[in-house]
């Protein structure tokens, strides 16, 4: 039936499609050679039968073409929609967001912030992005370096530091005859007053770095020698070790001598102290511990070492006492035990280096003489070993920097040489040269910015090494001081 009136009207229209639902409008009635068509309407939905099943009784209802809702489309995430350039601003500002509106929809513009950033209000889920939308003004990760508009933020844009420089020349040398060149001597020790002790044959000097005052404080005479220098922590104090193997403590600002102990056998090579005792260590291989307030030579003995002990600190909470001997052995004791807690044996060779982090607690440096030549650290809490470095020759002392979490170390065979270096990282900062014998000596000044390198060509070479607290920029390089020399005697 349908195919009949189909043939009847001479036009071929699709099944579920009759004539009625077609409607032309011409443009006159009277002028049929100028009729075209103006529109054509369709009044009800093309009806699509299945392809594949022509009996099935389901049909599809599909749309003639596809228009995307734009408010979804996100075309910013596409770069379609870009910043207005500076000729279109002013003037044609509303011009253009009117002629957005217009294309895009009104609710178009209410996905974006109104400086033109990349907002949306979804999150963007797109797999494949062609344009990378903009990161937070405090992101880093941006890939544009043209500011804030690209987002890039400033602290990416600014460059990495340079790295410290250390000045490499003394800044200042003085001349000390008679500096023994021994590895089981410690000879020179910096107050926290800011005065200078080195021992000199059978005298101990002080040198006021404030106005490189000299002033000769004892001579032990003909039968005896200066074996070991070391300051009290108020720097008002300083004992004396000598050869014969007693320990001396003066009044350093009255020159006068407060008291002698006895009790060693042989040399008094290293001393430290703590807030109350006085520790001594021998060639005899004890350490006596000495209180001031008591009447005795010393109030107990620490027994541990097979041979020479060399090296001697306590922990900057008064709580442990680490002591290197010749022997290769690292030993810790508490304040209070009269074993060591710890024996620490990888070391090959004498132990003299000792320091003690002032950054973090149990951590202990240690360094080994020429058959070992490691530095390495220590957690005391477990003895465990958590770092060593090769430094490739003799280690003669190390000290932590106060102010900086690095440290620096002395050597002897081979090279000589000073060298800073980063911690955790054990990156070097810094090697000084200029000694001509093993760098046996080292102390450091009361602000922990400079440091003062003994050795056996008599020299006390002084470098600046470590920043200030305050300003931590690179110290200034006055290597002039370096052409003149001042005696210590």
């Amino acid at each position: 039936m349908e195919s009949s009136q189909r043939r009847k009207s001479g036009l071929n229209l699709p099944a579920g499609m009759n004539e009625t639902s077609l409607r032309l409008e011409t443009s006159s009635p009277s002028s049929p050679c100028s009729s075209s068509f103006r529109s054509i309407s369709i009044s009800s939905p093309r009806m699509i039968s299945s392809l594949s099943s022509p009996s099935s009784s389901k049909s599809t209802i599909c749309s003639d073409r596809f228009i995307p809702c734009r408010s979804s489309s996100r075309l910013h995430t596409f770069g379609l929609m870009e910043k207005e350039s500076p000729a279109k601003e002013g003037g044609n500002e509303a011009y253009c967001r009117i002629l957005k509106s217009e294309l895009f929809g009104s609710d178009f513009g209410s996905c974006f912030s109104p400086a033109g950033q990349g907002s949306p209000m979804s999150p963007n889920k797109n797999m494949l992005r062609f344009k990378t939308e903009h990161s937070g003004p405090n992101s880093p990760y941006s890939p544009s370096i043209l500011g804030h508009d690209s987002g890039f933020s400033s602290e990416a844009s600014t460059p990495p530091k340079p790295p410290r420089k250390v000045p490499k020349t003394p800044h200042k040398v003085l001349d000390a005859p008679s500096l023994q060149d021994d590895f089981y001597l410690n000879l020179v020790d910096w107050s926290s007053q800011n005065v200078l002790a080195v021992g000199l044959g059978t005298c101990v000097y002080l040198w006021t770095a404030s106005n490189s005052k000299v002033t000769k404080l004892c001579d032990l005479g003909p039968n005896d020698s200066v074996c070991a220098v070391q300051w009290t922590r108020e720097g008002s104090y300083i004992s004396i070790g000598t050869n014969l193997g007693q320990v001396q403590v003066w009044d350093g600002t009255q020159c006068k001598k407060v008291r002698t102990m006895g009790g060693h056998q042989t040399r008094t090579g290293v001393l430290a102290w703590n807030s109350r005792i006085l520790s001594s260590g021998s060639r005899d291989r004890n350490i006596l511990q000495h209180d001031l307030r008591v009447s005795s030579d010393y109030v107990s003995k620490l027994v541990g070492h097979k041979s020479e002990v060399c090296g001697l600190k306590w922990s900057h909470d008064d709580r442990e006492l680490a002591s290197g001997g010749n022997d290769n052995q690292l030993l810790v004791w508490n304040q209070h035990s009269q074993q060591p807690i710890l024996k620490l044996t990888e070391h090959t060779a004498a132990v003299k280096a000792i320091a003690w982090s002032p950054h973090q607690s149990n951590l202990l440096a240690s360094g080994g003489g020429t058959a070992d030549r490691c530095i390495r650290f220590w957690n005391t809490t477990n003895g465990h070993q958590l770092n060593n470095i090769d430094t490739g020759s003799q280690v003669c002392n190390l000290s932590w920097s106060k102010n900086v979490n690095e440290i620096v170390s002395t050597h002897g065979y081979s090279q000589n040489q000073i060298m800073v270096w980063k911690y955790p990282s054990m990156a070097k900062v810094a090697t000084l040269t200029g000694h001509s014998f093993r760098v046996l000596y080292l102390a450091m000044s009361p602000d922990g910015q400079t440091i003062v390198t003994g050795a056996g060509d008599e020299t006390l070479r002084f470098w600046n090494v470590f920043p200030s607290v305050k300003t931590p920029t690179p110290v200034k390089d006055t290597g002039l001081w370096s052409l003149g020399r001042t005696y210590i005697r």
